[in-house]
């Protein structure tokens, strides 16, 4: 009886981590920084388990070299890296939106820790990062997270040479289209801001004798966060949409 069979099943195991691991540190949701790492280390060592039987005949044998070997890990590290930061990227839209909206809604310096980013932001923005974590899994949009992670190994096949150009494609995409995105969940208060400001700058010139500006602002404040009350709703879902078709680019 031998064991020979251990060490490819050993190495098999490390690459498979490598790039599911890094890409669950990596992905809105399933990676949160607010998320003990311990938790996150030990969800990556279980996927990687489930995930074992069905790619691991997509790896060859085990390299007679180390420098061979290094170089695969570092591969399924760098497939990791690019789709897990692809899938964080999605989440900027939630900040980019919430600083607009809190500067138009005179918000601007009302600062909270956010737990996606991990420092501080506009409490608007930190406050829609946290809706949109909780939409994923209410929509069981996180089973999505895992597919694209199965699916990777379709679209960057081990051993495969990198797409270096693709990636750099789809990472500025993802970037103009977050931020797109951003922009057109803000963009009623934006309109909002524009009227608000402009109705004040006529006042301050009828009135030059009362400081107007700090007279309106929590007229300002309240009539955004009644704005804001009313189409919460509507952004979320917009973005969720968003969401989902990026995420798919990764499903076959």
């Amino acid at each position: 009886m031998t064991l020979s069979f251990l060490p490819q099943l050993g190495f098999v195991f490390v690459l498979i981590f490598a790039r599911l691991g890094t890409m669950l540190m990596l992905m809105p949701a399933l990676g949160e920084a607010a998320v003990s790492s311990r938790i996150r280390l030990m969800f990556g060592l279980l996927l990687t388990l489930v995930m074992m039987p069905l790619v691991r005949d997509q790896y060859g044998a085990l390299p007679d070299s180390l420098w061979a070997a290094i170089t695969m890990v570092l591969g399924e590290f760098l497939v990791g890296l690019f789709v897990g930061t692809s899938a964080r990227l999605v989440m900027s839209a939630t900040h980019v939106a919430g600083t607009v909206i809190a500067f138009q809604t005179g918000l601007a310096f009302a600062q909270s820790n956010d737990f996606v980013q991990g420092i501080q932001g506009a409490i608007i923005g930190s406050f829609l990062s946290m809706v949109a974590v909780t939409l994923i899994f209410v929509l069981d949009l996180h089973y999505l997270l895992i597919a694209a992670m199965h699916e990777s190994y379709t679209m960057f096949k081990p051993g495969d040479v990198l797409p270096w150009d693709n990636f750099a494609q789809m990472a500025i995409n993802t970037v103009s289209a977050s931020f797109k995105v951003g922009i057109q969940l803000s963009a009623p208060f934006i309109v909002f801001g524009l009227l608000f400001y402009f109705g004040i700058g006529i006042l301050s010139r009828l009135m030059p004798q009362i400081q107007i500006f700090f007279v309106a602002m929590p007229a300002n404040i309240a009539l955004g966060l009644l704005l804001f009350m009313l189409l919460l709703g509507v952004m979320m879902m917009w973005f969720m949409e968003h969401f989902s078709q990026t995420i798919s680019q990764f499903v076959s």
